[in-house]
């Protein structure tokens, strides 16, 4: 079943109704959907589809040979010479008529023969331009298309009309796939597997968490068993270092200096493997709230949900997993969920909040927004907001605090996060915003009635408000 995507299926079917020359670049990290969105969209349209695969030139010449052929005369007459002479014949079979060429994993050609991205340049300057024409360039490797594709090097920089980069989906977006879940549920699950579809496919909402962490995570034959460590393999040449990361990352290390610590490696070294990694949209280095992206207080974190919990909980644990067993692994990894959800939640809050913004349904537009760790003047410690939202001018400002526990938020809590807020001096407007898995005590409630303060429960985060 196919959920989602409507933005990017209108944007696919405006291409396709285009009566020009169309040139879309599509790009996303492994797993995030982009072969199944191509598919849908093909699936009302005459489309040439073409997936490339990692093999050497020739047999991918031979599969783009047969795939053009098959489309225009419905027989298979033969190779072409060269990627060149294939171009030409599509060239030469364009007429009035709509023409779609997909070409999925692009980077698999491109990597073999580094002439192909020349040959469409020409195709594109001297004989496409005129044509009735939708090309689509689609690839996992997210650098390679940023740079090797659209980066103004390369020979196809400029050409295009429309760019995609395909990312995972929201914490709303990713309940589609549990309906029959309890908003509790989803959001766990949304904790645990991020917004990639592919991963949220594995749940079933029919079993409990518990089971389906045994069954889909931990069970033998998985194939999220495994994910990430089969992802980096397919990416990278050493990811015995990029693991070590992950886990120092996962586990608490979040400076710099903390993970070369952790790793035994250089910091100069650990530096440059954690640039692939944000470069792969795993890793992204994040800064206090309104500070400068050069702040000395930057921090590095997993971006992926699903990669941070198989990190946090997994891979350190594997043999020790296996003596317990599927199902008392899982029982032990679900009652730690609960610690592990804290910064997930933040994350989840944070996304809810950019929802009421493009819905205009925040007192302003933020500029930042996002998590913030600081001095404490008035106790020389280091303090934190969950999350703060600030204006360009940074006169207006947002504070929130987000607790997921089993347990009400109370007045002493409630306390302290005022007195927190009183750190960020600056803002002249200031609102406040309290979310809660379990929700608020009524003395909570009273008082943020009097204080303006917006509480915000699991059945907020889902009714769109």
């Amino acid at each position: 079943m196919f959920i989602g995507r409507e933005k990017e299926l209108a944007l696919l079917e405006s291409l396709y109704e285009s009566d020009k020359f169309e040139y879309l670049v599509l790009y996303g990290r492994r797993r995030i959907g982009k072969t199944s969105l191509l598919k849908e969209f093909s699936k009302n349209h005459p489309v040439i589809f073409y997936s490339a695969q990692a093999k050497n030139d020739s047999l991918n010449l031979s599969d783009f040979s047969k795939a053009l052929q098959m489309h225009f005369s419905g027989t298979y007459f033969g190779v072409f010479s060269d990627w060149e002479a294939a171009i030409n014949y599509l060239t030469s079979q364009l007429s009035d008529k709509r023409t779609t060429l997909i070409i999925d994993e692009f980077p698999f050609i491109a990597e073999e023969n580094q002439t192909i991205k020349s040959i469409l340049q020409h195709a594109i300057d001297h004989d496409w331009k005129d044509k009735n024409l939708l090309l689509i360039l689609c690839g996992s490797s997210v650098s390679f298309m940023e740079n090797e594709v659209m980066g103004v090097k390369s020979p196809l920089f400029g050409r295009s009309t429309s760019n995609l980069e395909l990312v995972g989906f929201d914490y709303l977006q990713s309940a589609a796939f549990f309906p029959e879940y309890t908003h509790d549920e989803k959001i766990i699950s949304y904790g645990i597997l991020g917004g990639i579809p592919s991963y949220l496919e594995t749940f079933s909402d029919k079993s409990s968490i518990e089971e389906n962490i045994a069954k889909k995570i931990l069970g033998m034959g998985s194939i999220l068993k495994d994910e990430p460590q089969n992802l980096l393999k397919m990416e990278l040449r050493e990811p015995a270092v990029y693991n070590s990361i992950l886990e120092a990352i996962a586990t608490g290390s979040s400076r710099l200096n903390d993970i070369a610590q952790k790793i035994h490696e250089e910091q100069t070294k650990c530096s440059k493997y954690i640039k692939t990694l944000k470069n792969m949209k795993i890793v992204d280095k994040v800064t206090p709230s309104g500070q400068k992206e050069s702040s000395k207080k930057s921090i590095y974190r997993i971006t992926d949900n699903f990669f941070l919990f198989w990190y946090h909980f997994v891979f350190a644990n594997k043999s020790y997993y296996e003596l317990l067993g599927d199902e008392d692994a899982a029982k032990e990894i679900h009652r730690n969920l609960p610690t592990y959800m804290g910064q997930v939640f933040e994350r989840i809050c944070t996304e809810y909040l950019e929802h009421l913004a493009k819905n205009r349904k925040l007192p302003f537009t933020p500029h930042t927004i996002g998590r913030w760790w600081g001095t404490n003047p008035k106790t020389r410690k280091e303090d934190d907001i969950d999350i703060l939202a600030l204006d360009k001018q940074h006169q207006s400002a947002i504070f929130c605090e987000c607790k997921f526990r089993n347990k009400l938020l109370g007045i002493d809590e409630y306390s302290d996060f005022f007195n927190a807020t009183e750190i960020i001096t600056k803002p002249e407007n200031r609102y406040y915003f309290l979310f809660s898995k379990s929700g608020f005590t009524e003395e909570v409630k009273i008082q943020a009635v009097h204080d303006g303060a917006t509480l915000v429960g699991l059945n907020d985060l889902f009714s769109g408000d």
